[in-house]
C-alpha cells in the first residue's frame, strides 16, 4: 500500500471486499492472489483520486495474471457483491471513538497499529468496525494510561470488548513472525516512532509474572 501511495481506508476496504466475496462463495486457492488484487483494484475505485493502471498491479503480482483476468475478476466481485461496496470501515471509527475520548497522537498511533494487525487475524473477520475500532482504541490506552485505566465514554461493555483485545494484543506480540512481518516493520520505522517495537515492550509489561 505505501509503495503505490495508497491511503489506509483504501486498504480496510479492500480487505472488507475480500472478505464479503469469500463469505458469498468459495475460491480457488490458486486465483486467491487475483481476487485480492482485484479487490484492492475496486477500492482504489472507491477511495483513491489516482487509479493505479491494471498492466502495473499485475506486475507487482509478478504476471502470474493477465489485464483481461484482472478486469474479468472485477466484474465478477461487482456481480457477487451487487455493487455494495460502501463501508464505513473501523479506522473512520477508531477516529470518531479517538476525538470522543480525546485521545493523545500517541495513542491514536498505537491503537491505529493494533487495528491493522487485526486486518490478519481470522477471528477478527467477522468483528463489527466500531467494536474493532473500540478494542484497539482501549488497549492503546490501557497501555500507555495504566493498567486500571478506562476508554471514555464506554460505548461497549468490557463483555464485548474482551475476546478482541487479547487477539490483538497476541498478534503485537508475535512480532514480525513469518507471512506477518509487513505490518510490524511498517510500524517500526522512525516514521511512526517505532511503535511495534514499543508495543511488544509495554505488553510484556503487562502481561503477569509467572508464579
Amino acid at each position: 500500500m505505501e509503495y503505490l501511495g495508497l491511503a489506509s481506508d483504501t486498504l480496510y476496504l479492500a480487505v472488507h471486499l475480500l472478505d464479503s466475496y469469500l463469505s458469498a462463495g468459495h475460491v480457488r486457492l490458486h486465483r486467491l492472489q487475483l481476487l485480492g488484487v482485484a479487490c484492492l483494484f475496486v477500492a482504489c475505485k472507491m477511495e483513491e483520486c489516482v487509479l493505479p493502471e491494471p498492466a502495473f498491479l499485475c506486475l507487482l503480482s509478478a504476471d502470474s495474471f493477465s489485464r483481461a483476468e484482472l478486469l474479468r475478476a472485477e466484474r465478477r466481485i461487482l456481480s457477487r457483491l451487487d455493487f455494495r461496496l460502501h463501508h464505513p470501515g473501523p479506522l473512520l471509527c477508531l477516529g470518531l471513538l479517538a476525538a470522543l475520548a480525546g485521545s493523545s497522537p500517541q495513542v491514536m498511533l498505537l491503537a491505529t497499529y493494533f487495528l491493522e494487525l487485526s486486518l490478519l487475524e481470522a477471528e477478527a473477520a467477522g468483528w463489527e468496525p466500531g467494536r474493532r475500532a473500540a478494542a484497539a482504541l482501549s488497549l492503546a490506552h490501557r497501555l500507555l494510561d495504566g493498567a486500571g485505566s478506562r476508554l471514555q465514554p464506554e460505548l461497549y461493555s468490557p463483555e464485548e470488548l474482551g475476546p478482541l483485545e487479547p487477539c490483538m494484543a497476541r498478534a503485537a506480540l508475535r512480532g514480525p513472525a513469518p507471512g506477518r512481518a509487513a505490518v510490524f516493520l511498517k510500524y517500526a520505522r522512525p516514521q511512526r516512532q517505532g511503535t511495534s517495537l514499543a508495543a511488544a515492550c509495554l505488553l510484556r509489561c503487562l502481561q503477569p509474572e509467572p508464579p
